[in-house]
């Protein structure tokens, strides 16, 4: 997904992202550095959701930082 589109996520894709983002949630505390990204990618691969590596390490940096993330608000 490139910058011009980034917004363009709809209601059901962010809904989807949180999804990933709460499956990820649920074990980053023990989580070697870099599994965070790498199962977020993957769930957003399995989700068909293509995010740009911007929006993907904003969420990372958001789940490491403080155990969730929102991705309505990391993404818009």
């Amino acid at each position: 997904m490139t910058e011009s589109n980034q917004s363009s996520l709809t209601d059901e894709q962010i809904t989807a992202v949180q999804g990933v983002v709460d499956r990820v949630n649920s074990y980053q505390e023990t989580a070697p550095e870099g599994t965070v990204e790498s199962h977020l990618r993957g769930g957003l691969s399995e989700a068909g959701i293509e995010l740009a590596d911007e929006q993907v390490a904003a969420l990372t940096e958001e789940i490491e930082a403080n155990g969730s993330a929102d991705a309505g608000q990391v993404l818009r």
